[in-house]
């Protein structure tokens, strides 16, 4: 599968990919190196990776990272509740061997396999989704992962991935992640659509919307991006906004229209005023 083949691809799950992203994408595949996305929220990081796992068909294996996250919710637990459950049936069976129940304790079905366990157990795409909100402790956990694609975990052995899943990870930019992690990466950012690709993507998710209908929303949310907003738009924004026009029964965007659909698009009162007044003006 060459770019234009992924570009064709995402194309029919109804992401509409730049050429630059699709060659980002294919050398990840074939370097077998994870993929840095970067951007604006909205802007399409992780639908891309639903949408590649889609034309792989191949599971999808999502990370959502968090302040505070680490390795036990990130790679692997050991389900307790199940080891006293064993151990208890085993005082009731008679078993006096001390060693064996211990040892039992710690086989793999008593192991919780978290997403990065589960990516490297069988092919996949691996999301590991806004690793800008987790904190450097897990970031440096994160470089061992995306290096080998192995772990150790110290009562099995080393699990290794017979085939590195394609992994993708996203950032919004609410702070700098650190190089060391990046330099594991093939580097993508992700723009808010120019108005052209903005009417692709909105007819593409929405086939039933009309190309005037699309071209209003694409144009309007073009200006409204240029103000001075708390949170512009992204594209999941524009996408809600057109759904939202269509269950109205809009044709155009009117006056009346505006009023009642704001809300799908903007999620600050302060932008709400004053894209209100700008557009009903």
């Amino acid at each position: 599968m060459d770019a234009a083949e992924i570009q064709a691809g995402l194309a029919a799950t109804g992401y509409v990919a730049q050429e630059s992203t699709a060659l980002t994408l294919w050398l990840s595949i074939q370097l077998k190196k994870p993929l840095f996305l970067e951007g604006e929220p909205g802007v399409g990081k992780t639908e891309l990776a639903r949408s590649m796992a889609e034309v792989l068909n191949l599971p999808l294996v999502r990370l959502q990272c968090y302040e505070g996250i680490d390795s036990a919710q990130a790679l692997y637990d050991w389900d307790f509740a199940r080891q006293i459950l064993h151990v208890r049936a085993a005082e009731s069976a008679g078993v006096r061997d001390v060693a064996k129940i211990e040892s039992d304790l710690y086989d793999r079905r008593f192991l919780i396999a978290r997403p990065l366990l589960q990516a490297l157990e069988f092919p996949c795409v691996l999301l590991i989704d806004e690793v800008d909100r987790a904190d450097d402790e897990f970031e440096a956990f994160l470089l061992e992962i995306l290096s080998d694609f192995a772990i150790t975990i110290p009562e099995i052995g080393r699990i290794a991935a017979v085939e590195p899943p394609l992994t993708i990870l996203t950032s919004n930019r609410t702070r700098d992640v650190h190089d060391a992690l990046k330099r594991r990466c093939l580097y993508q950012y992700l723009e808010h659509p120019s108005i052209d690709r903005e009417i692709a993507i909105i007819k593409a998710r929405l086939p039933e919307i009309s190309e005037s209908l699309a071209m209003e929303v694409a144009t309007t949310v073009e200006r409204i991006r240029k103000l001075d907003l708390l949170k512009p738009p992204g594209t999941a924004e524009s996408l809600d906004w057109a759904a939202t026009l269509l269950a109205l029964g809009a044709r155009t965007i009117s006056p009346e229209m505006i009023q009642a659909s704001l809300g799908a698009l903007l999620k600050y009162q302060d932008d709400i005023v004053d894209v209100r007044a700008l557009l009903v003006s």
